[in-house]
């Protein structure tokens, strides 16, 4: 049935290609300017911050005008939108799902206009431009970056009489000691461990790997994997230094009931509005054999392979990822860190007490493998049965033994296609 579907789409993508034209003068604004369209999934306040910077854009020249359109399931409406001959420009691209989509052959290779216009990829971090890199091919350029490291309560922490954790037992020491019990009721946490999908960076700090050498089949389920989940058994059911469910619904950190917790760039600016929340961060604590792990994520910017205005397109990702100084703005702007390396060399991070963290963590921070289907391995395989192991429902082996299976599966199947 995937192969049949997967041929269909192929059909539609070339009669959209014989159909389309490029650069096209229908699309002109009331002043001359040609329409470029923009797709991406932020909404809310992140619009508003995203159409600042578009505003800035469109008033640096005057060919071009760049537009913003919201939409829910960005990714998956890129598909649809090929069937139904709607589709944008230019898409701000949640960079992990590039090796899912680039095989489907709905993203334009850019090496092309990458050697043209000398754009100088090591500008970029290392890593995020793997992420945007498909079978030796360059579909998009890399926008913004985030990692995780610790966040924590500068308060509770004195109280305790604990520093900031550098090692997981210091961690575990920390969290222990900031963490209050009334009965069998927790009214603080010393450690959140909610989220089971950091799994891959204590991983890392584990020393330990995703997938194997050749990205065929999951590594996880190893010495280092079963460390991890054995560390989180210690923390919760020994320790007791987070109760399931604690910080369901609400974000317990920022009510100034959780000692500490893992968060992105993106929490400074909310943490940053919150009265009597004196907090502070640190690298992410290192492993058991002084491992140092850090997941890196991002977004960046792509074109549809039958994008009808590319020359627009291709304008503004330059405009927005190459210069240093505008990536630094929409920082200002989104709080979200630039994926262009000089501009995060702006003293605008590196003399900030927070933004300088993440940059340092940024140095050895690791994407997640570039693996057709991984995102399904652990959105499907790897999330549910470890919160079955979380919630006490089965061992740390079988969790690791069951999402090792699916996964492989979900690897095999994606190979297949």
């Amino acid at each position: 049935m995937k192969k049949v579907l997967l041929a269909i789409l192929s059909m539609v993508l070339l009669l959209s290609l014989a159909a389309c034209g490029g650069g096209s003068d229908s699309s002109k604004d009331k002043d001359g300017k040609e329409e470029i369209v923009m797709w991406g999934s932020w909404s809310g306040d992140q619009i508003k911050q995203l159409e600042k910077q578009i505003d800035s854009y469109n008033k640096s020249q005057d060919k071009y005008k760049v537009k913003y359109v919201m939409q829910e399931n960005v990714e998956e409406k890129l598909l649809t939108g090929i069937a139904g001959g709607e589709l944008p420009d230019i898409i701000m691209w949640d960079r992990y799902q590039t090796a899912l989509y680039a095989p489907k052959g709905v993203l334009e290779p850019l090496d092309k206009l990458v050697k043209e216009d000398n754009v100088k990829m090591d500008d970029f971090y290392e890593e995020s431009v793997k992420e945007m890199t498909y079978s030796d091919k360059l579909y998009g350029l890399p926008l913004l970056n985030d990692n995780r490291i610790l966040f924590y309560n500068k308060k509770l922490l004195q109280e305790a009489g604990v520093k900031p954790p550098t090692t997981w037992d210091e961690l575990a020491t920390a969290a222990q000691k900031t963490t209050k019990w009334d009965g069998n009721k927790m009214t603080q946490a010393g450690m959140s461990l909610q989220d089971v999908g950091l799994f891959n960076l204590y991983l890392m700090q584990a020393g330990g790997e995703l997938v194997t050498p050749d990205n065929k089949k999951t590594a996880f389920n190893s010495e280092q994997g079963l460390e991890v989940l054995n560390y989180w058994d210690k923390m919760q059911n020994d320790l007791k230094v987070y109760q399931r469910g604690f910080d369901d619904g609400s974000d317990a950190f920022a009510a100034g009931k959780e000692a500490m917790t893992y968060n992105g760039p993106w929490a400074l600016a909310d943490y940053n509005k919150v009265e009597n929340l004196d907090y502070g961060v640190v690298e992410p604590p290192k492993g058991p054999n002084g491992d140092k792990g850090a997941i890196m994520g991002g977004f960046g910017l792509v074109m549809p392979k039958q994008a009808e205005h590319k020359d627009g397109a291709w304008d503004f990702m330059k405009w927005w990822t190459t210069k240093p100084e505008n990536g630094v703005e929409f920082a200002k702007i989104s709080g979200w860190l630039p994926a262009n390396k000089i501009a995060a060399e702006d003293e605008y991070f590196t003399k900030d007490p927070n933004y300088s963290v993440f940059v340092n963590t940024m140095k050895y921070a690791k994407i997640r493998p570039t693996v057709a289907g991984y995102a399904d391995v652990e959105g499907l395989a790897m999330k549910p049965q470890f919160e079955k192991f979380m919630n006490g429902n089965i061992s740390a082996e079988k969790a690791l033994s069951q999402a090792e299976k699916e996964g492989n599966q979900i690897l095999k199947e994606e190979r297949d296609k």
